[in-house]
């Protein structure tokens, strides 16, 4: 009686076991595929020469500028660039009546504070951020984010740096979100799930596609 009991259960937990693993085997392949997709733009940005990352932030500012949507906000968040990410600094000239804010890494979130060229400190990761004794912004606030991706699709899909900074703070703001991307880093289809964050519009030095009718739910 207690050797079948102890034989029944044991195929019992063993069952279990392959169950767990077959529901977390589709997570585990699109992690996989995130990670090679990640490393294979990652790798493109990063040894492109400065002069192309020049010429293509200069475009992408000018049509930023021109943009009426853009042009319309009050309070946006920017980003200040970073191993060869897009760089939006001429933007700030080009659109002096919005209040720029950019982020601050504090452990596993971001915190926002205003622009200020004068007040930039070097995070330990290498990029520049705001001082941290800069008064704080809600994000409820913004009207507008600007977000920085590895990677886009046209269906408003991103691929980051894989911290997961942007997919915790989106959901705590009702901005726009728009996606910034080289043109070579906007494709049809990225790996996502459910966790992944999406934005509204993604605008490359070339192109302003509206993702966000394919898939936020009309109300």
């Amino acid at each position: 009686m207690r050797s079948g009991s102890t034989s029944k259960g044991g195929s019992s937990s063993d069952d279990l076991r392959a169950r767990k693993s077959e529901l977390r085997a589709p997570e585990s392949r699109v992690r996989a595929h995130k990670s090679r997709v990640r490393a294979q733009f990652r790798s493109l940005r990063e040894s492109m020469p400065a002069e192309e990352v020049a010429a293509a932030s200069a475009a992408l500012c000018r049509r930023l500028a021109d943009w009426a949507v853009l042009q319309e906000a009050h309070t946006v968040l920017t980003y200040l660039a970073f191993r060869n990410e897009l760089d939006l600094s001429a933007l700030y000239d080009l659109l002096p009546g919005i209040d720029w804010v950019v982020p601050r890494v504090v452990g596993q979130r971001l915190v926002l504070h205003g622009y200020d060229p004068d007040r930039l400190v070097r995070h330990r990761f290498g990029m520049l951020e705001p001082a941290a004794d800069l008064p704080a912004i809600e994000p409820a606030t913004l009207d507008l984010a600007l977000v920085p991706g590895v990677a886009y699709d046209r269906r408003g899909g991103r691929l980051g740096f894989g911290g997961g900074y942007y997919d915790a703070f989106l959901p705590t703001t009702e901005a726009l979100r728009v996606g910034i991307a080289y043109d070579f880093c906007l494709i049809d289809e990225l790996p996502c799930d459910e966790r992944d964050q999406r934005v509204d519009w993604v605008v490359t030095p070339t192109q302003t596609i509206y993702c966000a009718p394919l898939w936020r739910q009309v109300e």
